[in-house]
Protein backbone atom coordinates (compact mmCIF):
# COMPACT_ATOMS: atom_id res chain seq x y z
CA UNK A 1 0.00 0.00 0.00
CA UNK A 2 1.51 3.84 -0.96
CA UNK A 3 2.51 5.51 2.41
CA UNK A 4 2.84 8.79 3.03
CA UNK A 5 1.40 11.03 5.37
CA UNK A 6 -2.43 10.76 6.45
CA UNK A 7 -4.90 13.24 4.89
CA UNK A 8 -8.62 13.07 4.90
CA UNK A 9 -11.44 14.97 3.67
CA UNK A 10 -11.06 17.04 6.72
CA UNK A 11 -11.96 20.77 7.02
CA UNK A 12 -14.33 22.97 5.28
CA UNK A 13 -16.76 25.61 6.10
CA UNK A 14 -20.33 25.80 6.38
CA UNK A 15 -22.82 29.29 6.24
CA UNK A 16 -22.69 31.26 9.22
CA UNK A 17 -26.06 32.38 10.43
CA UNK A 18 -26.58 36.11 9.93
CA UNK A 19 -29.17 38.68 10.66
CA UNK A 20 -32.72 38.56 9.57
CA UNK A 21 -33.38 39.63 6.30
CA UNK A 22 -36.61 41.72 4.81
CA UNK A 23 -38.76 38.43 4.51
CA UNK A 24 -38.01 37.57 7.70
CA UNK A 25 -35.74 34.29 6.49
CA UNK A 26 -32.28 34.33 7.63
CA UNK A 27 -29.49 35.68 5.42
CA UNK A 28 -27.25 32.53 6.33
CA UNK A 29 -29.97 30.53 5.16
CA UNK A 30 -29.64 32.48 1.69
CA UNK A 31 -25.56 31.44 2.40
CA UNK A 32 -26.44 27.89 2.75
CA UNK A 33 -28.51 27.62 -0.27
CA UNK A 34 -26.03 29.10 -2.26
CA UNK A 35 -23.45 26.80 -0.68
CA UNK A 36 -25.18 23.74 -1.54
CA UNK A 37 -25.81 25.01 -5.13
CA UNK A 38 -21.70 25.51 -5.46
CA UNK A 39 -20.95 21.99 -4.14
CA UNK A 40 -23.84 20.41 -6.41
CA UNK A 41 -24.78 16.79 -5.52
CA UNK A 42 -21.55 16.51 -2.91
CA UNK A 43 -24.14 18.53 -0.66
CA UNK A 44 -25.83 15.13 0.15
CA UNK A 45 -22.91 13.39 1.43
CA UNK A 46 -22.14 14.46 5.25
CA UNK A 47 -18.25 14.57 4.25
CA UNK A 48 -18.44 15.53 0.50
CA UNK A 49 -18.54 19.62 1.37
CA UNK A 50 -15.39 18.67 3.56
CA UNK A 51 -14.01 16.61 0.54
CA UNK A 52 -14.58 19.60 -1.66
CA UNK A 53 -12.92 22.28 0.39
CA UNK A 54 -9.98 20.37 0.87
CA UNK A 55 -9.04 20.71 -2.93
CA UNK A 56 -10.13 24.18 -2.96
CA UNK A 57 -7.39 24.46 -0.09
CA UNK A 58 -4.63 22.85 -2.27
CA UNK A 59 -4.79 20.13 0.02
CA UNK A 60 -4.47 16.20 -0.81
CA UNK A 61 -7.53 14.75 0.72
CA UNK A 62 -7.92 10.68 0.12
CA UNK A 63 -11.07 9.30 -0.15
CA UNK A 64 -13.19 5.88 -1.21
CA UNK A 65 -16.54 7.26 -2.14
CA UNK A 66 -19.97 5.35 -2.18
CA UNK A 67 -22.01 6.75 -4.64
CA UNK A 68 -25.55 7.25 -4.19
CA UNK A 69 -28.12 5.73 -7.10
CA UNK A 70 -29.99 7.96 -9.47
CA UNK A 71 -30.74 9.55 -13.05
CA UNK A 72 -31.62 12.92 -13.82
CA UNK A 73 -32.26 14.97 -17.02
CA UNK A 74 -28.66 14.99 -18.06
CA UNK A 75 -28.27 11.09 -16.75
CA UNK A 76 -26.41 9.34 -13.92
CA UNK A 77 -25.42 11.86 -11.08
CA UNK A 78 -21.99 10.30 -10.60
CA UNK A 79 -20.44 12.34 -13.58
CA UNK A 80 -21.43 15.91 -12.64
CA UNK A 81 -20.28 14.52 -9.02
CA UNK A 82 -16.68 13.86 -10.70
CA UNK A 83 -17.34 17.17 -12.86
CA UNK A 84 -17.93 19.27 -9.47
CA UNK A 85 -14.66 17.55 -8.35
CA UNK A 86 -12.92 18.45 -11.24
CA UNK A 87 -13.55 21.68 -11.44
CA UNK A 88 -12.49 23.01 -7.66
CA UNK A 89 -9.01 20.91 -8.61
CA UNK A 90 -8.45 23.25 -11.75
CA UNK A 91 -9.49 26.65 -9.60
CA UNK A 92 -6.72 25.48 -7.70
CA UNK A 93 -3.98 25.93 -10.85
CA UNK A 94 -3.78 21.75 -10.97
CA UNK A 95 -4.52 19.27 -12.99
CA UNK A 96 -6.46 16.63 -12.86
CA UNK A 97 -6.71 12.59 -14.28
CA UNK A 98 -9.86 10.80 -14.16
CA UNK A 99 -10.35 6.94 -15.02
CA UNK A 100 -13.22 5.35 -16.07
CA UNK A 101 -13.77 1.64 -17.43
CA UNK A 102 -14.92 2.15 -20.53
CA UNK A 103 -16.05 4.40 -23.62
CA UNK A 104 -20.12 4.60 -22.57
CA UNK A 105 -18.32 5.89 -19.17
CA UNK A 106 -16.11 8.07 -20.20
CA UNK A 107 -18.71 9.89 -22.66
CA UNK A 108 -20.55 11.09 -19.85
CA UNK A 109 -17.98 12.52 -17.96
CA UNK A 110 -16.64 14.61 -20.72
CA UNK A 111 -20.12 15.69 -21.81
CA UNK A 112 -20.37 16.64 -17.76
CA UNK A 113 -17.30 18.30 -18.08
CA UNK A 114 -18.00 19.96 -21.17
CA UNK A 115 -21.11 21.62 -19.29
CA UNK A 116 -19.63 22.68 -16.60
CA UNK A 117 -15.86 23.80 -17.46
CA UNK A 118 -16.53 24.63 -20.92
CA UNK A 119 -14.57 23.38 -24.18
CA UNK A 120 -11.09 23.18 -24.77
CA UNK A 121 -10.47 22.84 -20.68
CA UNK A 122 -9.76 19.17 -20.96
CA UNK A 123 -9.19 16.18 -23.00
CA UNK A 124 -11.21 12.83 -23.64
CA UNK A 125 -8.75 9.70 -24.61
CA UNK A 126 -10.31 6.83 -25.84
CA UNK A 127 -8.75 3.52 -27.96
CA UNK A 128 -11.76 4.52 -31.01
CA UNK A 129 -9.77 7.75 -31.79
CA UNK A 130 -7.50 6.62 -33.45
CA UNK A 131 -3.61 6.93 -33.19
CA UNK A 132 -3.27 10.27 -34.65
CA UNK A 133 -5.56 11.51 -32.81
CA UNK A 134 -4.93 10.30 -29.34
CA UNK A 135 -1.06 11.50 -30.12
CA UNK A 136 -2.55 14.87 -30.55
CA UNK A 137 -4.39 14.64 -27.52
CA UNK A 138 -1.82 13.24 -25.35
CA UNK A 139 0.43 16.31 -26.94
CA UNK A 140 -1.84 18.74 -25.55
CA UNK A 141 -1.82 17.34 -22.10
CA UNK A 142 2.33 17.29 -22.06
CA UNK A 143 2.53 20.41 -23.47
CA UNK A 144 0.32 22.17 -20.49
CA UNK A 145 -2.53 22.98 -23.13
CA UNK A 146 -5.49 20.95 -21.51
CA UNK A 147 -5.46 20.75 -17.87
CA UNK A 148 -7.56 17.68 -17.12
CA UNK A 149 -7.84 14.45 -18.79
CA UNK A 150 -11.02 11.87 -18.97
CA UNK A 151 -10.60 8.16 -20.28
CA UNK A 152 -10.13 5.05 -19.96
CA UNK A 153 -7.02 2.66 -18.19
CA UNK A 154 -4.16 3.77 -20.36
CA UNK A 155 -4.81 7.20 -19.31
CA UNK A 156 -3.65 6.26 -15.61
CA UNK A 157 -0.35 7.23 -17.20
CA UNK A 158 -1.36 10.43 -19.19
CA UNK A 159 1.31 13.17 -18.75
CA UNK A 160 -0.80 15.61 -16.76
CA UNK A 161 0.90 19.03 -15.61
CA UNK A 162 1.20 19.44 -11.58
CA UNK A 163 -2.09 17.12 -10.97
CA UNK A 164 -3.86 17.64 -7.84
CA UNK A 165 -6.65 15.24 -8.31
CA UNK A 166 -6.85 11.22 -9.37
CA UNK A 167 -9.94 9.83 -10.01
CA UNK A 168 -11.10 6.32 -10.27
CA UNK A 169 -15.01 5.10 -11.29
CA UNK A 170 -15.84 1.62 -10.45
CA UNK A 171 -12.85 -0.46 -9.62
CA UNK A 172 -14.17 -3.57 -9.42
CA UNK A 173 -14.76 -3.86 -13.14
CA UNK A 174 -11.88 -6.00 -14.45
CA UNK A 175 -11.40 -3.46 -17.40
CA UNK A 176 -9.50 -1.76 -14.87
CA UNK A 177 -6.65 -4.85 -14.87
CA UNK A 178 -4.37 -4.75 -17.83
CA UNK A 179 -3.88 -8.01 -19.10
CA UNK A 180 -0.20 -7.56 -20.51
CA UNK A 181 2.63 -7.40 -18.56
CA UNK A 182 3.45 -6.18 -15.81
CA UNK A 183 -0.79 -6.11 -15.28
CA UNK A 184 -0.73 -3.08 -13.61
CA UNK A 185 -4.60 -2.15 -12.31
CA UNK A 186 -5.90 1.66 -12.38
CA UNK A 187 -6.82 2.00 -8.95
CA UNK A 188 -2.83 0.72 -7.75
CA UNK A 189 -1.19 3.48 -10.58
CA UNK A 190 -3.61 6.15 -9.07
CA UNK A 191 -2.71 5.32 -5.52
CA UNK A 192 1.07 5.06 -6.48
CA UNK A 193 0.25 8.41 -8.21
CA UNK A 194 -1.19 10.31 -5.18
CA UNK A 195 1.37 9.28 -3.04
CA UNK A 196 4.53 9.86 -5.42
CA UNK A 197 2.76 13.51 -6.84
CA UNK A 198 1.57 14.75 -2.83
CA UNK A 199 -2.53 15.14 -4.83
CA UNK A 200 -5.51 13.96 -4.03
CA UNK A 201 -7.49 10.29 -4.69
CA UNK A 202 -10.85 9.54 -5.17
CA UNK A 203 -12.17 5.67 -5.69
CA UNK A 204 -15.67 6.36 -6.42
CA UNK A 205 -18.26 3.60 -7.30
CA UNK A 206 -21.69 2.21 -6.34
CA UNK A 207 -20.28 -0.48 -4.97
CA UNK A 208 -17.51 -0.97 -2.85
CA UNK A 209 -14.49 -3.26 -3.06
CA UNK A 210 -11.89 -4.99 -1.02
CA UNK A 211 -9.07 -3.31 -1.77
CA UNK A 212 -10.54 0.01 -1.60
CA UNK A 213 -12.22 -1.42 2.16
CA UNK A 214 -8.19 -2.47 3.20
CA UNK A 215 -7.05 0.89 2.28
CA UNK A 216 -10.07 2.27 4.21
CA UNK A 217 -9.15 0.18 7.06
CA UNK A 218 -5.74 1.36 7.21
CA UNK A 219 -6.89 4.82 7.72
CA UNK A 220 -4.96 5.54 4.34
CA UNK A 221 -8.11 6.82 2.81
CA UNK A 222 -11.27 8.32 4.35
CA UNK A 223 -15.08 6.88 3.12
CA UNK A 224 -17.35 9.16 1.87
CA UNK A 225 -20.91 7.88 1.84
CA UNK A 226 -24.75 8.88 2.10
CA UNK A 227 -26.29 8.86 5.50
CA UNK A 228 -29.40 6.28 5.78
CA UNK A 229 -32.07 8.44 4.76
CA UNK A 230 -30.35 9.89 1.47
CA UNK A 231 -29.73 6.41 0.58
CA UNK A 232 -33.71 5.32 1.03
CA UNK A 233 -34.49 8.36 -0.81
CA UNK A 234 -32.92 7.58 -4.13
CA UNK A 235 -32.49 3.59 -3.75
CA UNK A 236 -35.23 0.97 -5.50
CA UNK A 237 -37.32 -0.92 -3.57
CA UNK A 238 -35.46 -4.47 -3.75
CA UNK A 239 -37.46 -7.46 -3.23
CA UNK A 240 -36.57 -11.03 -3.65
CA UNK A 241 -38.76 -14.04 -5.68
CA UNK A 242 -38.59 -16.20 -2.46
CA UNK A 243 -40.20 -14.26 0.13
CA UNK A 244 -43.03 -16.23 1.85
CA UNK A 245 -45.27 -13.93 1.27
CA UNK A 246 -45.04 -14.79 -2.93
CA UNK A 247 -44.21 -18.53 -1.75
CA UNK A 248 -47.51 -18.35 -0.39
CA UNK A 249 -49.29 -17.26 -3.62
CA UNK A 250 -46.57 -18.53 -5.68
CA UNK A 251 -45.81 -22.40 -5.02
CA UNK A 252 -43.69 -22.54 -8.24
CA UNK A 253 -41.89 -19.02 -7.05
CA UNK A 254 -38.59 -21.13 -6.22
CA UNK A 255 -38.16 -22.96 -9.32
CA UNK A 256 -39.19 -20.39 -11.82
CA UNK A 257 -37.23 -18.63 -13.86
CA UNK A 258 -39.60 -16.01 -14.07
CA UNK A 259 -41.86 -16.24 -11.02
CA UNK A 260 -44.83 -14.17 -10.42
CA UNK A 261 -43.88 -11.07 -8.60
CA UNK A 262 -41.08 -10.48 -11.28
CA UNK A 263 -44.02 -10.71 -14.13
CA UNK A 264 -45.93 -8.42 -11.88
CA UNK A 265 -43.09 -5.98 -11.58
CA UNK A 266 -42.80 -5.92 -15.35
CA UNK A 267 -46.13 -5.37 -16.44
CA UNK A 268 -46.24 -2.76 -13.82
CA UNK A 269 -43.51 -0.84 -14.73
CA UNK A 270 -44.28 -0.96 -18.07
CA UNK A 271 -47.23 1.55 -17.52
CA UNK A 272 -44.52 4.36 -16.36
CA UNK A 273 -41.60 3.89 -18.51
CA UNK A 274 -38.76 1.41 -19.48
CA UNK A 275 -38.10 -1.29 -17.75
CA UNK A 276 -34.71 -3.25 -17.54
CA UNK A 277 -34.15 -7.01 -18.11
CA UNK A 278 -30.78 -7.66 -16.96
CA UNK A 279 -29.65 -11.35 -18.31
CA UNK A 280 -25.92 -12.57 -17.24
CA UNK A 281 -25.50 -14.57 -20.11
CA UNK A 282 -25.34 -13.73 -23.23
CA UNK A 283 -26.03 -15.54 -26.71
CA UNK A 284 -29.35 -17.49 -27.28
CA UNK A 285 -29.09 -20.47 -25.71
CA UNK A 286 -25.25 -21.44 -24.15
CA UNK A 287 -25.50 -24.70 -22.80
CA UNK A 288 -28.08 -27.57 -23.36
CA UNK A 289 -28.81 -31.00 -21.65
CA UNK A 290 -30.30 -34.42 -22.87
CA UNK A 291 -34.05 -34.01 -22.94
CA UNK A 292 -34.97 -36.91 -21.07
CA UNK A 293 -31.72 -37.70 -18.49
CA UNK A 294 -30.66 -34.07 -17.79
CA UNK A 295 -26.93 -35.15 -18.87
CA UNK A 296 -25.17 -31.93 -20.06
CA UNK A 297 -24.88 -32.56 -23.73
CA UNK A 298 -21.38 -32.74 -24.88
CA UNK A 299 -19.44 -32.54 -28.35
CA UNK A 300 -18.42 -35.70 -29.73
CA UNK A 301 -15.24 -34.79 -31.32
CA UNK A 302 -13.66 -32.48 -28.23
CA UNK A 303 -16.05 -32.70 -25.50
CA UNK A 304 -16.79 -28.84 -25.36
CA UNK A 305 -20.58 -28.21 -24.20
CA UNK A 306 -23.20 -27.80 -26.63
CA UNK A 307 -25.57 -24.91 -27.16
CA UNK A 308 -28.08 -22.99 -29.50
CA UNK A 309 -27.47 -20.00 -31.47
CA UNK A 310 -30.76 -19.47 -32.60
CA UNK A 311 -34.21 -21.08 -32.05
CA UNK A 312 -34.02 -23.23 -35.30
CA UNK A 313 -30.55 -24.18 -35.40
CA UNK A 314 -28.90 -27.52 -34.67
CA UNK A 315 -26.44 -28.12 -31.53
CA UNK A 316 -23.08 -26.31 -31.88
CA UNK A 317 -19.87 -26.81 -30.24
CA UNK A 318 -19.03 -23.74 -28.00
CA UNK A 319 -15.45 -24.80 -28.32
CA UNK A 320 -14.85 -26.12 -31.65
CA UNK A 321 -17.53 -24.91 -33.65
CA UNK A 322 -18.72 -28.35 -34.81
CA UNK A 323 -22.63 -28.72 -35.58
CA UNK A 324 -24.05 -31.96 -33.97
CA UNK A 325 -26.98 -32.48 -35.84
CA UNK A 326 -26.51 -35.86 -35.00
CA UNK A 327 -25.95 -35.71 -31.65
CA UNK A 328 -26.64 -38.80 -29.55
CA UNK A 329 -27.01 -38.92 -25.55
CA UNK A 330 -23.94 -41.54 -24.55
CA UNK A 331 -25.77 -42.44 -21.33
CA UNK A 332 -30.04 -42.96 -22.40
CA UNK A 333 -29.53 -42.52 -26.09
CA UNK A 334 -31.83 -39.90 -26.16
CA UNK A 335 -31.97 -37.47 -29.44
CA UNK A 336 -33.60 -34.45 -27.84
CA UNK A 337 -32.45 -31.66 -25.84
CA UNK A 338 -33.45 -29.09 -23.45
CA UNK A 339 -31.80 -25.69 -22.56
CA UNK A 340 -29.77 -25.24 -19.38
CA UNK A 341 -28.73 -22.01 -19.35
CA UNK A 342 -31.26 -19.27 -21.63
CA UNK A 343 -28.94 -16.41 -22.95
CA UNK A 344 -30.03 -12.78 -23.42
CA UNK A 345 -31.27 -13.20 -26.82
CA UNK A 346 -33.80 -15.63 -25.72
CA UNK A 347 -34.84 -14.17 -23.20
CA UNK A 348 -35.85 -11.40 -25.54
CA UNK A 349 -37.67 -13.73 -27.92
CA UNK A 350 -40.13 -15.06 -24.82
CA UNK A 351 -40.80 -11.62 -23.20
CA UNK A 352 -41.57 -10.11 -26.86
CA UNK A 353 -44.26 -13.49 -27.08
CA UNK A 354 -45.39 -12.37 -23.83
CA UNK A 355 -45.94 -8.37 -24.30
CA UNK A 356 -46.37 -8.58 -27.73
CA UNK A 357 -47.50 -5.14 -27.82
CA UNK A 358 -44.50 -3.67 -26.20
CA UNK A 359 -41.77 -2.80 -28.00
CA UNK A 360 -37.92 -5.03 -26.93
CA UNK A 361 -34.61 -4.03 -27.13
CA UNK A 362 -31.52 -5.59 -26.75
CA UNK A 363 -27.99 -4.80 -25.57
CA UNK A 364 -24.91 -6.67 -25.06
CA UNK A 365 -22.13 -8.02 -27.43
CA UNK A 366 -23.58 -7.95 -30.65
CA UNK A 367 -24.48 -3.87 -30.06
CA UNK A 368 -24.06 -1.69 -27.43
CA UNK A 369 -27.14 0.56 -26.66
CA UNK A 370 -26.06 4.07 -24.67
CA UNK A 371 -29.60 4.92 -23.89
CA UNK A 372 -33.01 4.52 -24.35
CA UNK A 373 -36.08 7.23 -23.99
CA UNK A 374 -38.90 7.77 -21.55
CA UNK A 375 -41.38 5.55 -23.49
CA UNK A 376 -42.02 2.32 -22.19
CA UNK A 377 -40.03 -0.89 -23.81
CA UNK A 378 -38.31 -4.16 -22.29
CA UNK A 379 -34.78 -3.26 -22.41
CA UNK A 380 -32.82 -6.92 -22.13
CA UNK A 381 -29.27 -6.58 -21.70
CA UNK A 382 -26.13 -8.18 -20.37
CA UNK A 383 -24.04 -6.97 -16.95
CA UNK A 384 -22.03 -3.87 -17.97
CA UNK A 385 -24.24 -2.72 -21.49
CA UNK A 386 -27.04 -1.51 -19.38
CA UNK A 387 -28.37 2.29 -21.05
CA UNK A 388 -29.44 4.97 -19.70
CA UNK A 389 -32.85 5.56 -19.93
CA UNK A 390 -34.54 9.42 -19.95
CA UNK A 391 -35.66 9.45 -16.23
CA UNK A 392 -34.46 6.50 -14.95
CA UNK A 393 -36.43 2.51 -15.22
CA UNK A 394 -39.89 2.31 -13.94
CA UNK A 395 -38.94 -1.20 -12.86
CA UNK A 396 -35.76 -3.83 -12.91
CA UNK A 397 -35.45 -7.69 -13.24
CA UNK A 398 -32.33 -9.19 -12.36
CA UNK A 399 -32.64 -12.79 -13.48
CA UNK A 400 -30.48 -15.64 -13.19
CA UNK A 401 -28.65 -14.71 -9.87
CA UNK A 402 -27.01 -18.31 -9.53
CA UNK A 403 -25.07 -17.58 -12.36
CA UNK A 404 -23.66 -14.40 -10.82
CA UNK A 405 -23.04 -15.96 -7.59
CA UNK A 406 -22.45 -19.73 -8.23
CA UNK A 407 -19.23 -18.99 -10.66
CA UNK A 408 -15.64 -20.52 -9.09
CA UNK A 409 -14.08 -17.25 -8.29
CA UNK A 410 -12.92 -15.94 -5.75
CA UNK A 411 -14.88 -12.39 -6.37
CA UNK A 412 -18.17 -14.03 -7.06
CA UNK A 413 -20.10 -12.44 -4.77
CA UNK A 414 -18.74 -8.79 -4.67
CA UNK A 415 -18.81 -8.94 -8.50
CA UNK A 416 -22.60 -9.97 -8.55
CA UNK A 417 -23.14 -7.36 -6.54
CA UNK A 418 -21.30 -4.83 -8.13
CA UNK A 419 -23.25 -6.08 -11.50
CA UNK A 420 -26.32 -5.95 -9.70
CA UNK A 421 -25.87 -2.29 -8.24
CA UNK A 422 -24.78 -0.45 -11.37
CA UNK A 423 -27.90 -2.06 -13.14
CA UNK A 424 -30.02 -0.75 -10.28
CA UNK A 425 -28.73 2.36 -9.61
CA UNK A 426 -30.43 3.35 -13.24
CA UNK A 427 -34.26 3.17 -11.64
CA UNK A 428 -36.26 5.91 -10.51
CA UNK A 429 -36.19 6.49 -6.75
CA UNK A 430 -37.94 4.09 -4.86
CA UNK A 431 -39.12 1.92 -8.18
CA UNK A 432 -39.39 -1.85 -8.02
CA UNK A 433 -36.54 -4.35 -8.91
CA UNK A 434 -36.81 -7.69 -8.52
CA UNK A 435 -33.64 -10.33 -7.75
CA UNK A 436 -33.70 -13.81 -8.71
CA UNK A 437 -31.66 -15.02 -6.49
CA UNK A 438 -31.82 -16.31 -2.92
CA UNK A 439 -32.16 -13.88 -0.46
CA UNK A 440 -29.94 -15.60 2.31
CA UNK A 441 -27.30 -15.22 0.53
CA UNK A 442 -24.84 -12.11 1.86
CA UNK A 443 -24.58 -10.19 -1.96
CA UNK A 444 -28.34 -10.17 -1.79
CA UNK A 445 -29.19 -8.85 1.80
CA UNK A 446 -26.57 -5.87 1.18
CA UNK A 447 -28.71 -5.36 -2.09
CA UNK A 448 -31.72 -5.54 -0.20
CA UNK A 449 -30.47 -2.96 2.64
CA UNK A 450 -28.75 -1.50 -0.11
CA UNK A 451 -25.54 -1.92 1.96
CA UNK A 452 -22.30 -2.18 0.03
CA UNK A 453 -19.81 -1.14 2.26
CA UNK A 454 -20.72 -3.62 4.71
CA UNK A 455 -20.54 -6.43 2.77
CA UNK A 456 -17.10 -5.54 1.63
CA UNK A 457 -16.11 -5.23 5.02
CA UNK A 458 -17.24 -8.86 5.71
CA UNK A 459 -15.81 -9.80 2.66
CA UNK A 460 -12.13 -8.54 3.49
CA UNK A 461 -12.94 -10.01 7.17
CA UNK A 462 -13.15 -13.45 5.35
CA UNK A 463 -10.65 -13.12 2.86
CA UNK A 464 -8.09 -12.33 6.01
CA UNK A 465 -9.19 -15.26 7.77
CA UNK A 466 -8.36 -17.71 5.02
CA UNK A 467 -5.38 -16.01 3.91
CA UNK A 468 -6.65 -14.38 0.31
CA UNK A 469 -5.98 -10.85 -1.34
CA UNK A 470 -6.13 -8.04 -0.44
CA UNK A 471 -5.45 -9.29 2.98
CA UNK A 472 -2.06 -10.94 1.63
CA UNK A 473 0.15 -10.34 -1.37
CA UNK A 474 -0.21 -13.40 -3.64
CA UNK A 475 1.49 -14.38 -6.82
CA UNK A 476 0.84 -16.64 -9.50
CA UNK A 477 3.58 -18.65 -11.72
CA UNK A 478 1.87 -20.13 -14.60
CA UNK A 479 3.62 -21.98 -17.28
CA UNK A 480 4.23 -25.75 -17.97
CA UNK A 481 4.75 -28.01 -15.19
CA UNK A 482 8.80 -28.19 -15.61
CA UNK A 483 9.08 -24.82 -15.92
CA UNK A 484 7.23 -23.80 -12.49
CA UNK A 485 8.73 -26.50 -10.56
CA UNK A 486 12.24 -25.52 -11.74
CA UNK A 487 11.28 -21.54 -11.29
CA UNK A 488 10.07 -22.50 -7.53
CA UNK A 489 13.55 -24.43 -6.61
CA UNK A 490 15.47 -21.80 -8.06
CA UNK A 491 13.54 -18.77 -6.21
CA UNK A 492 14.88 -18.05 -2.73
CA UNK A 493 11.53 -17.17 -1.16
CA UNK A 494 11.52 -15.21 2.14
CA UNK A 495 10.40 -17.03 5.15
CA UNK A 496 7.06 -15.81 5.47
CA UNK A 497 6.27 -16.79 2.23
CA UNK A 498 4.07 -20.11 1.38
CA UNK A 499 3.56 -22.00 -1.50
CA UNK A 500 0.33 -23.71 -2.86
CA UNK A 501 0.14 -26.06 -5.92
CA UNK A 502 0.90 -26.72 -8.62
CA UNK A 503 -1.90 -27.63 -10.19
CA UNK A 504 -3.42 -28.24 -13.45
CA UNK A 505 -4.92 -25.17 -15.08
CA UNK A 506 -7.84 -24.93 -17.43
CA UNK A 507 -7.37 -23.37 -20.49
CA UNK A 508 -10.20 -21.71 -22.34
CA UNK A 509 -12.97 -23.44 -19.75
CA UNK A 510 -11.45 -27.20 -20.32
CA UNK A 511 -8.53 -29.09 -20.11
CA UNK A 512 -6.15 -29.59 -22.75
CA UNK A 513 -6.99 -32.07 -25.06
CA UNK A 514 -4.35 -35.01 -25.95
CA UNK A 515 -1.43 -33.88 -27.16
CA UNK A 516 -2.23 -29.78 -26.30
CA UNK A 517 0.76 -28.17 -23.96
CA UNK A 518 -0.38 -28.90 -20.38
CA UNK A 519 -0.29 -25.81 -18.05
CA UNK A 520 0.09 -25.73 -14.49
CA UNK A 521 0.12 -22.63 -12.04
CA UNK A 522 1.23 -22.19 -8.35
CA UNK A 523 0.52 -19.42 -5.99
CA UNK A 524 2.88 -17.58 -3.70
CA UNK A 525 1.29 -16.07 -0.81
CA UNK A 526 3.26 -13.73 1.96
CA UNK A 527 2.05 -11.41 4.49
CA UNK A 528 1.54 -7.90 3.21
CA UNK A 529 4.80 -6.52 4.78
CA UNK A 530 6.73 -8.94 3.65
CA UNK A 531 4.94 -8.33 -0.40
CA UNK A 532 8.35 -6.23 -1.41
CA UNK A 533 10.45 -8.95 -0.57
CA UNK A 534 8.63 -11.53 -2.23
CA UNK A 535 8.16 -9.78 -5.27
CA UNK A 536 11.71 -8.62 -5.12
CA UNK A 537 12.71 -12.37 -4.78
CA UNK A 538 10.64 -13.42 -8.08
CA UNK A 539 12.12 -10.92 -9.96
CA UNK A 540 15.36 -11.79 -9.07
CA UNK A 541 14.40 -15.06 -10.42
CA UNK A 542 12.94 -14.32 -13.25
CA UNK A 543 16.15 -12.33 -14.15
CA UNK A 544 17.93 -15.36 -14.01
CA UNK A 545 16.26 -17.49 -16.41
CA UNK A 546 16.26 -14.51 -18.50
CA UNK A 547 19.91 -14.27 -18.44
CA UNK A 548 19.88 -18.04 -18.81
CA UNK A 549 17.86 -17.89 -22.15
CA UNK A 550 15.53 -20.55 -20.81
CA UNK A 551 13.22 -21.23 -23.60
CA UNK A 552 9.86 -22.10 -21.28
CA UNK A 553 8.69 -18.71 -20.07
CA UNK A 554 6.73 -18.36 -16.32
CA UNK A 555 4.34 -16.19 -16.30
CA UNK A 556 4.31 -13.88 -12.89
CA UNK A 557 1.22 -11.91 -11.51
CA UNK A 558 1.07 -10.53 -8.41
CA UNK A 559 -1.97 -9.77 -6.80
CA UNK A 560 -3.81 -10.85 -10.11
CA UNK A 561 -7.99 -11.01 -10.36
CA UNK A 562 -8.32 -14.66 -11.12
CA UNK A 563 -5.92 -16.98 -8.91
CA UNK A 564 -7.85 -20.35 -10.00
Amino acid sequence: MPGGARSGPEGGGGAADGPAGQEGRPAGAGAASAAREAIGGWADYPMGGSFLAALAEGRAPRAVWTALPGVGPEGPRWPAEIARAVQVTLRTGKGAVVVLPDGKDVARVDAALTALLGPGTHVALTADLGPAERYRRWLRLLRGEAAAVVGTRATAFAPVRDVGLVVVWDDGDDLHSEPHAPYPHTREVLALRAHRARCALLIGGHSRTAEATQLAASGWVRPIAADREAVRRSAPRVRTAGEEAELARDQAARAARLPTLAWRALKEGLTGGPVLVQVPRRGYVPAVACQGCRELARCGSCHGPLGLRSGHAAPACRWCGRIAGDWRCPACGAVRVRAVVVGARRTAEELGRAFPSVRVKTSGRDGVLASVNATPALVVATPGAEPVPEGGYAAAVLLDGWALLGRADLRAGEEALRRWMNAAALLRPRAELVVLANAALPAVQALLRWDPVTHAERELADRAELGFPPAVRMATLTGSPAAVREMLAETRLPGTAEVLGPVPVETGGRRPAQGEREIERALVRAPRAGGAELVAALKGASGVRSARKTPEVVRICVDPLELI
